[in-house]
């Protein structure tokens, strides 16, 4: 009998062995990264693009699964890909930005990137991360629940990805350039697209919309991502509401609305049961612009629902969108949403803080170089951008994790302040006329953290050049959204406002204009990682820092080797 019991057990346990591992695969592509000509708004204009589309293609995974990513770069630019939102565990060489975790890939030659999806379900993307390459170079990401395991939610009739974009009529690439040499804003988009097409208001664009086909009665699950390179956009259905059921693949619970706020870098999983009387609807997007007085894009993307049954000679309504600087919408919807307590991958707030910082984000100038023309916001003056007034110079001769791994100094210093050096009324427009407060030093400083410590930054926006709502993206890790307002952030008082029982889980957050945000994290992830402005012409120009977390005691804790293919300076 006891024979027949432990042969049973051997079973039992070589069949659970077998389950596991079938349930994690290895997922695997291969991108070609190269020049695509593309006809839009009555131009045709060449762009760099993956495997010939835009955007790029979509990757499914399972939580668990290992992704595998070849990819050739056939463009004239240097190039990476960064998986935006991957928490690279132990991985942080496939993290992918510029300079940080890796030398770029070169005109010719190929990396792959390698990395397994752990304790993440919901929609991610991918996008370059090297000059504004991004504008094209992306695509959606997403991670479903494991084998056997569903969605905190009635399981939708079928899952659509919704990626919002820009489209320039010109070479991205030669906009950036040409801001960067001269000190001013690079030049606005032409149009938002929504997969790729701008719709049927631009020039030329009648047969360039997309359309999403539904079933009445039946439940679609949008998976929408704001890719665009510098504009947070409201999203709005017509005649239909949504429920909110995830942000940035972390699970929330469920919110209802008519309107989406989404910053760039930001995902937004919503629940669209097709309810209304069979007919079409616009789905549209455009600009939430909350600066005063910047040139921004004013036009407006939109795609079409079409209904089974309806008829071809059908108009389709349309929505009312909020205003362009909507900023109380914008902030009901962001300050709306409470992470789902209980549900898949959630994780409770840290209590016991370990390291506190108080950091100022915003806009800065520089001086022109002598013998060169600038065109900023002040005459003699380069734009710039700056956390508690440091602007961020990316290293040129060596990644900054190779760096940390092989010890290599002179590459980056660990003296990033934890407070801003001066205190003054950081949203107050009167600190435009102190010009001392204007200017911010180059450099590559980061922040030293222990392996493991509970970090909380509260992030204050400042009205120096211009007060605006910034999104912070932090690589590496999600974090705890415990409080975010308007005005300069007091301890005294704001604290009391801290939510410790369900907060949101993000991976990038919209500082409110003229306000701050409180976040909070574990730095259980060894390596070097970049937090920094989603908006590409604020990172440019030095929107960033960067944390630099030890090794751990273990070798489970311990960043591994770089791989053999890692792209070399």
């Amino acid at each position: 009998m006891g024979r027949i019991v432990f042969l049973f057990a051997c079973s039992l346990l070589l069949l659970v062995t077998a389950s596991t591992a079938s349930a994690a695969r290895i997922v695997e592509h291969t991108f070609h990264v190269q020049n695509l000509t593309l006809n839009r708004l009555c131009n045709r204009q060449v762009i760099t693009a993956v495997n010939g589309s835009l955007p790029g293609p979509i990757i499914r995974v399972r939580e668990g699964d290992t992704l595998i990513v070849h990819v050739y770069n056939k463009s004239p630019y240097n190039l990476t890909i960064h998986w935006h939102g991957i928490f690279q565990k132990l991985t942080g060489w496939a993290d992918g930005p510029d300079m940080v975790t890796q030398c770029p890939i070169r005109p010719g030659n190929k990396y792959t990137y390698r990395f397994k999806i752990t304790n993440q379900e919901g929609t991610l993307w991918w996008h370059a991360h090297a000059s504004a390459l991004r504008a094209t170079v992306y695509g959606a990401l997403i991670i479903r629940p494991r084998a056997g395991n569903s969605y905190p939610f009635p399981k939708p009739y079928r899952e659509v990805p919704i990626l919002l974009g820009e489209w320039w009529n010109a070479n991205i690439v030669d906009i950036q350039n040409e801001a960067l040499a001269l000190g001013g804003a690079p030049n606005v988009s032409d149009a938002y697209t929504i997969n790729g097409w701008p719709g049927d208001i631009y020039p030329c664009s009648i047969n360039q919309m997309y359309k999403l086909k539904v079933k009445q009665g039946k439940t679609f699950l949008l998976r929408i991502i704001n890719a665009a390179l510098d504009n947070q956009l409201f999203y709005k259905i017509a005649n239909h509401k949504m429920i909110v059921v995830a942000v940035d693949a972390c699970y929330t619970n469920p919110y209802v609305t008519d309107v989406v706020v989404i910053a760039p870098g930001q995902t937004v999983d919503v629940l669209l049961t097709a309810d209304q009387p069979i007919g079409s609807y616009y789905m549209a997007a455009r600009a939430y612009e909350s600066a005063v007085g910047i040139p921004f894009d004013t036009t407006t993307t939109r795609g079409v629902i079409v209904y089974d049954g309806a008829p071809s000679s059908s108009t389709p309504l349309m929505p009312v969108l909020p205003a362009f600087n909507d900023t109380p919408t914008a902030h009901k919807f962001y300050t709306n949403l409470t992470g789902l307590v209980g549900g898949p991958h959630w994780e409770p707030v840290p209590l016991t803080v370990d390291h506190k910082m108080l950091v100022t984000i915003g806009l800065a100038l520089e001086v022109c170089p002598s013998n060169t023309t600038c065109q900023g916001p002040v005459n003699g003056t380069k734009l710039s951008a700056s956390m508690n007034n440091e602007s961020f110079v990316l290293p040129t001769g060596l990644s900054m994790l190779q760096a940390f791994f092989f010890k290599v100094g002179g590459v980056y210093t660990t003296d990033f302040p934890a407070n801003p050096p001066v205190q003054f009324d950081y949203t107050n427009a009167s600190i435009n006329s102190n010009l001392p407060l204007l200017f911010a030093p180059k450099g590559t400083k980061v922040t030293k953290l222990k392996f493991n410590s509970v970090v909380e930054i509260v992030l204050q926006n400042t009205a120096i050049v211009g007060v605006e709502n910034h999104p912070m993206h932090l690589h590496g890790f999600v974090f705890h959204v415990i409080a975010q307002g308007f005005g300069n952030f007091n301890p005294a008082t704001d604290t009391n406002k801290f939510n410790f029982v369900d907060p949101q889980i993000r991976n990038t957050i919209a500082v409110p204009v003229g306000g701050w945000a409180v976040i909070r994290f574990v730095a259980n992830n060894p390596g070097v990682w970049l937090m920094h402005c989603h908006l590409d012409a604020h990172l440019s120009v030095g929107l960033t820092t960067a944390f630099v977390v030890e090794n751990g005691l273990t070798p489970a804790t311990t960043l591994p080797p770089p791989p053999a293919d890692l792209p070399q300076c």
